[in-house]
């Protein structure tokens, strides 16, 4: 079966839980896959969405098998403080609307030196808004496109913004949001892992108050490293 696809086993690994689980989830109907000649097939980029989907309510120890995959001794590294650098960090951000939002965030991401095609990257995170908004009940949205851009960048860029005060980004029931990561990958598997590692900062008791906190571009990267260095001590 080739890398793209993935039956019953191979699935269960991946996501890390039982055979018999997987098998009941997508019976229901909770996972996307067919059956082909009576045997589950999944393809693994709709199982990575479908995993960007349910992050967000997902436990510390959730997260981190997702980080892990299919390796069962992982070696973790940082990722945030390897994407993101104190020059893709605006505080406060220079926007109030979600569009110029999405647009500073790009023009951040692009003094990576990372970024080719800024357009198109812009694009695509407006697609993804546009499907269903990255905003989350914290005050925090998570911009990125709804596919890998391996045409469109260099390695993986992350970029950060916090805005004066929070604006309307299709929050739940109105909410509003001022902290923005704006994530871009070449490939699914560094983009879920990246999320899934900001979302275990995001659970971290005290975190978001610490970096609504920050004043200054390097004082928010250093949080931001110093936060990962300690979740993984």
């Amino acid at each position: 079966m080739g890398n793209d696809v993935m039956g019953l086993e191979e699935l269960a690994t991946y996501l890390h839980r039982d055979v018999r689980e997987v098998s009941k989830m997508a019976s229901r109907g909770y996972l996307p896959g067919q059956k082909v000649s009576g045997e589950w097939r999944f393809h693994r980029a709709e199982i990575n969405r479908w995993l960007e989907g349910q992050l967000s309510g997902y436990t510390e120890q959730q997260l981190t098998a997702v980080e892990a995959g299919t390796d069962r001794n992982p070696e973790y590294e940082p990722l945030l403080s390897e994407y993101l650098s104190e020059a893709s960090v605006a505080v406060p951000l220079p926007a109030t609307t979600r569009a110029s939002v999405l647009r500073e965030l790009v023009a951040l991401a692009e003094r990576s030196w990372q970024v080719y095609d800024a357009d198109a990257l812009l694009e695509a995170i407006r697609q993804r808004e546009e499907a269903g908004s990255t905003a989350l009940p914290s005050g925090v949205a998570i911009p990125h496109p709804h596919r890998p851009l391996p045409a469109v960048l260099g390695e993986a860029v992350i970029a950060y913004g916090r805005t004066a005060s929070g604006i309307p980004f299709g929050g739940e029931r109105g909410a509003l949001t001022d902290t923005f990561f704006l994530v871009a990958c070449r490939d699914d598997r560094t983009h879920l892992r990246v999320l899934a590692r900001l979302s275990r900062l995001l659970l971290r008791p005290g975190f978001l108050d610490e970096l609504r906190a920050t004043e200054t571009p390097a004082e928010t990267w250093e949080r931001i490293v110093t936060e990962e260095r300690e979740l993984l001590s």
